[in-house]
């Protein structure tokens, strides 16, 4: 039932908006291929387990996670990584919420009661790691 609830949703706002408005912006869709885009219809990524499947038969152990919204999807999706034992450093400067307080609140819990599942840096200070 929910899958079917969420796939009408998708076509329906699909058929009400500018495709454009949900495409990957160009600065990155340059990159893909090699990489991938995955799309979904709820707000944690690993919900049909596709994404999970894929991540672990090529042996990935540490996901870097962008995007919006801080106080939505970004929790949705650091938390399921780490119940499914994933390594997870989220970048607190390319996450983004329509709401400054929530923004905050959520990476300040994310970096404070998740300490040992969760590392929280800038990508500047990722990119310097790699």
């Amino acid at each position: 039932m929910w899958k079917s609830y969420y796939e009408k949703w998708d076509s329906m706002t699909l058929e009400h908006i500018d495709r454009r408005l949900v495409e990957i912006v160009p600065e990155l869709g340059r990159f893909t291929p090699p990489a991938r885009t995955f799309d979904k219809a709820t707000y944690s990524p690993w919900v049909d387990g596709r994404l999970h499947r894929i991540l672990q038969h090529e042996g990935v152990n540490t996901l870097a996670f962008t995007g919006g919204e801080t106080d939505v999807c970004v929790p949705a999706a650091v938390l399921g990584a780490v119940d499914l034992g994933y390594r997870v450093l989220l970048l607190s400067d390319a996450v983004c919420s329509g709401a400054d307080e929530t923004h905050d609140a959520s990476l300040k819990l994310l970096a404070d009661r998740f300490s040992v599942q969760v590392e929280v840096l800038t990508t500047e200070e990722f990119l310097e790691a790699l």
